[in-house]
């Protein structure tokens, strides 16, 4: 297999930790991004730990300066990016009556604009070297909503608007964008919640659990191999068959 650089944003997150992962040990040079240098440095070692080397850059993905230099960073340490997965996310969950305006674009900012500035540094390259792999890490709820998550919902729901477009734009480069959905995933956030709910969570799954980050990270390196070249512009839901679409 080609050895390629990979960058996965919010990569020290649970979905984020699992897929730096897989793709490190897939032999890739995998880079992320970080804003709290403490608690990125802990993160590092305990990969290192683990026999993976991480690129850790700072940068904020909700920002389009901060994301561009990041970018030139990865490619002074790592080389061009050939992979991006975009990955980070937040949430600032309420009542759409009681949302207020930070919240709102605080997640659009972050879940959804982070695709462009991020993305939009890295394009062109691809472009010229006639090869890419672009992956945006969507949700369940953005395909069938979520009480209290118009805005998470609204981002993600908007992230694969952005893959089939992109897709569309670039697959003569040979370039594919494609939407991994995750349903919900044993992460450290959803493990927080209380367990009462977690069984209410887990009773709507057929699979009957939870899934595991690394299940995520298996659809998303499937995703960059050379093997998936003719699949581009489409939305992989994974979710225990918690909600099935067309």
């Amino acid at each position: 297999m080609t050895q390629r650089t990979a960058l996965v944003t919010g990569g020290t997150g649970g979905i984020g930790s699992a897929i730096v992962r897989y793709l490190a040990r897939q032999g890739h040079r995998v880079a992320t991004n970080y804003r709290n240098a403490e608690k990125a440095e802990a993160w590092r070692k305990a990969m290192a730990d683990e026999g993976i080397e991480v690129c850790m850059v700072s940068g904020d993905v909700s920002d389009p300066a901060s994301s561009e230099v990041m970018i030139q960073e990865i490619v002074s340490q790592c080389g061009p990016v050939d992979i991006l997965v975009n990955n980070a996310g937040i949430t600032r969950d309420t009542t759409f009556h009681k949302m207020s305006y930070q919240q709102w674009t605080e997640v659009l900012n972050t879940n959804l604009n982070a695709c462009f500035n991020v993305t939009r540094p890295v394009i062109e390259g691809m472009r010229e070297r006639k090869w890419g792999r672009i992956v945006q890490i969507s949700s369940i709820n953005g395909q069938k909503g979520q009480y209290g998550q118009a805005n998470y919902a609204a981002a993600k729901a908007g992230m694969h608007g952005f893959t089939i477009s992109l897709a569309q734009e670039n697959a003569k480069f040979g370039i594919t964008v494609n939407t991994v959905s995750p349903g919900y995933v044993g992460t450290d956030m959803v493990m927080a919640v209380p367990e009462e709910v977690r069984s209410k969570i887990v009773a709507q799954i057929p699979v009957g659990r939870l899934g595991r980050p690394d299940e995520i990270a298996h659809a998303v390196a499937f995703f960059t191999g050379d093997e998936a070249a003719w699949i581009t512009g489409a939305n992989l839901a994974i979710n225990g068959g918690h909600y099935m679409g067309w």
